[in-house]
């Protein structure tokens, strides 16, 4: 894959890859940097993709790792983020949901989105999260009962 073919579906994706690292890391900064270094090492390693139809979840795969790293580095205490949650409210129009989201954890929540939100299939969902396509399926019926109960009653997943 030559470099303009890259940026082209860089470009296509860009919406996408944004949504996805705002659903894991709440705060446009963040998720703005998330992006764009998981889309310098995709092209500085474009060359290893050996199918250049699975780009995209390659590349996802690439930016729930960057996201993850940079969770890993910032620990921040879940009191700030709340804070955070009210003040930037762009990934749901409904900060109820939003918050319900939040509340989930990583593994149910990442599903959620990747499958529901950004509308990959099941089968993408695995590949991208590296998990057997029946763990993948198991999290996304677990993540919908735990954010219903949390919509319907504010319990706890």
């Amino acid at each position: 894959m030559n470099d303009n073919e890259y940026m082209r579906r860089v470009r296509a994706l860009e919406g996408r890859l944004y949504r996805i690292a705002q659903a894991m890391l709440w705060r446009e900064a963040d998720s703005v940097d998330a992006v764009q270094e998981a889309v310098f090492r995709g092209w500085m390693k474009k060359n290893a993709l050996e199918d250049a139809d699975r780009l995209e979840p390659w590349l996802v795969r690439i930016l729930v790792n960057q996201c993850r790293d940079m969770l890993r580095k910032r620990k921040r205490e879940p009191s700030a983020l709340s804070v955070e949650i009210a003040a930037e409210d762009r990934l749901c129009e409904d900060l109820q949901l939003r918050l319900a989201l939040k509340q989930l954890p990583e593994k149910y929540r990442l599903p959620l989105v990747l499958h529901h939100m950004e509308g990959y299939p099941v089968s993408e969902v695995a590949e991208m999260l590296r998990i057997p396509r029946s763990l993948a399926t198991s999290r996304l019926h677990q993540a919908r009962r735990a954010l219903r109960a949390l919509l319907d009653g504010g319990e706890n997943p």
